[in-house]
């Protein structure tokens, strides 16, 4: 009786594949979450010997609340949400990885790769927002004819295209499970 070969060098990748993702998910939990707690711009400071909480000059700032949140609230808010979509998808990438399910069929592996998709995507829109808020508007005027709208446009193209072949191998695979 021969007992089955195990493919060695694929469990390996594997393994070195799940840390390597392991690792990347956290670091940018800790970046997203340190931008959460001292955002682009900076929060209004206090001293201890302060006795009002909010400045009385317009618009009014209160101590501990981002100053551009105060200046840019659309581009602010555009910033924290995908901040936050992409704190909770490294997050959740990270659970994954460490709540034992494996990793090695291939729905886990999908479930894996659109959730890094998402978190490098709303990585990506996080720093342009924060970009946008901190960065004169002039620079921002001469931008669409610069390599950084060009970039920005065939960044946006791979994401798309990625996100598609993800979908369509998805949609391959589980039709031929279903109709076999």
């Amino acid at each position: 009786m021969s007992i089955p070969q195990q493919n060695h060098s694929g469990d390996k990748w594997l393994k070195h594949m799940k840390g390597s993702i392991s690792l990347t998910a956290s670091i940018i939990a800790t970046m997203t979450f340190s931008l959460a707690t001292n955002p682009p711009g900076g929060v209004v400071q206090v001293s201890v010997d302060d006795k009002t909480r909010c400045s009385t000059i317009y618009p009014t700032i209160c101590a501990g609340e981002a100053i551009l949140a105060t200046y840019y609230h659309d581009e602010y808010l555009r910033f924290l949400i995908c901040n936050t979509i992409c704190f909770i998808a490294s997050l959740s990438v990270i659970l994954l990885l460490v709540s034992g399910i494996p990793i090695n069929n291939k729905f886990s592996m999908w479930l894996l790769s659109i959730g890094m998709s998402i978190v490098i995507t709303s990585l990506a829109l996080t720093y342009l927002f924060a970009a946008k808020m901190v960065n004169p508007h002039s620079i921002w005027s001469s931008l669409p004819g610069t390599g950084f709208g060009v970039a920005l446009i065939v960044w946006i193209a791979i994401v798309l295209l990625v996100y598609i072949i993800l979908v369509v191998c998805t949609c391959v695979s589980c039709c031929r499970k279903f109709c076999s």
